[in-house]
């Protein structure tokens, strides 16, 4: 084992604290990467807190993580040792069912897939996340790291971007498609720029009617006050799409009388209670309603690789790890624009 230093909490009232700790030492098939910057996902939260169920502690949270490799396994083929390199949602799975061979590792059939944080790995003991000076991960589960873009605003592309990405390509989103984006969050706003970036016409739906300009600026081309009965009403039949970034309760209904012919509501927000729907609303111009999660490694791996062609990140605040539980709660209450970014050299 090797020693390791981060931030975690030892049970679901704790707040985050620093914590010395030990890493796996580096196998043959593994990588080490010293941490420069790891973004803060609202998902962190929810598992600091075991709000999506019993959680692992002590935990140190973190999965949208960038830096340098500094160390790499005897069979490492992918990878040496300075480059740039990132990890996102993942740290292993079974590598051997059809889905993990077909590039969908987040959907591994076998139950084996470990989370970057709060599992169990392989080798029996608990995975710690980014919140910390260094990882040890399986090389199929690395992402290369062009040097073209900031560092900070790459971070976050591991979890936000390619929660966003994938079904805009899943959906094969392009010029021609009317695209609402519901929500200009830390999701939202990386919907907006792929969603632009794709050539589709972007709405952004919010219930602030504040955030217009910071809509327009990100590139979206019109916006909608959802507090607004009469802008509401005038997107009636209107999206092909709508990529739905809320993880609050809110009326499905009313967003889905917005689809045209076979239009489709993506859910990549996570409510915490049960979606509500009413069953005309599918039934009347065929709309349907899906969720989509992360994507594989091979489609990560192609976002970050478009985002460094395109000049795409992430909009970050960059904050030192001792203001994290600070903004925990700004995050909460909506208040960054658009993720926090966690600077590892303040660790």
């Amino acid at each position: 084992m090797t020693a390791a230093k981060g931030y975690a909490v030892h049970h679901a009232k704790d707040t985050l604290k620093p914590w010395d700790f030990e890493r796996r030492e580096v196998g043959p098939n593994d990588v080490q990467i010293e941490i420069a910057y790891c973004g803060v996902c609202h998902s962190d939260i929810h598992q600091v807190r075991s709000e999506w169920g019993p959680s692992i502690y002590p935990m140190v949270p973190g999965h949208e993580i960038v830096g340098r490799i500094t160390k790499v396994g005897s069979a490492v083929t992918r990878f040496k040792e300075g480059q740039l390199a990132g990890v996102g949602c993942m740290v292993d799975s079974c590598q051997e069912c059809g889905n993990c061979k077909g590039g969908h590792e987040q959907f591994c059939e076998t139950g084996k897939l470990v989370w970057t944080y709060n599992a169990i790995g392989r080798d029996g003991l608990p995975t710690y996340g980014g919140y910390s000076n260094r990882i040890v991960v399986d090389q199929h589960f690395v992402l290369s790291v062009s040097d073209k873009l900031p560092l900070s605003g790459v971070a976050p592309l591991l979890c936000a971007g390619i929660t966003t990405y994938s079904p805009l390509r899943k959906w094969k989103i392009s010029k021609g498609h009317r695209v609402g984006v519901l929500g200009l969050g830390g999701l939202g706003h990386m919907a907006v720029k792929f969603a632009v970036a794709f050539g589709a016409e972007v709405t952004v739906l919010s219930t602030s009617p504040n955030k217009e300009q910071d809509a327009l600026k990100l590139g979206a081309h019109k916006f909608c006050v959802t507090k607004d009965a009469e802008q509401v009403k005038q997107l009636t039949n209107y999206f092909d799409f709508i990529i739905d970034t809320v993880s609050a309760p809110h009326n499905y209904d009313m967003y889905l009388k917005m689809l045209r012919m076979n239009g489709v509501h993506i859910c990549v927000g996570i409510p915490p209670e049960p979606i509500q729907i009413t069953g005309f609303m599918l039934l009347t111009n065929g709309r349907s309603i899906t969720g989509s999660s992360i994507g594989g490694i091979p489609e990560t791996q192609e976002m970050l690789d478009f985002c460094a062609q395109h000049n795409i990140t992430s909009d970050v605040e960059v904050i030192d790890i001792s203001y994290i539980n600070d903004a925990y709660e700004r995050m909460i209450k909506n208040d960054v624009k658009y993720r926090f970014v966690i600077d590892m050299k303040t660790l």
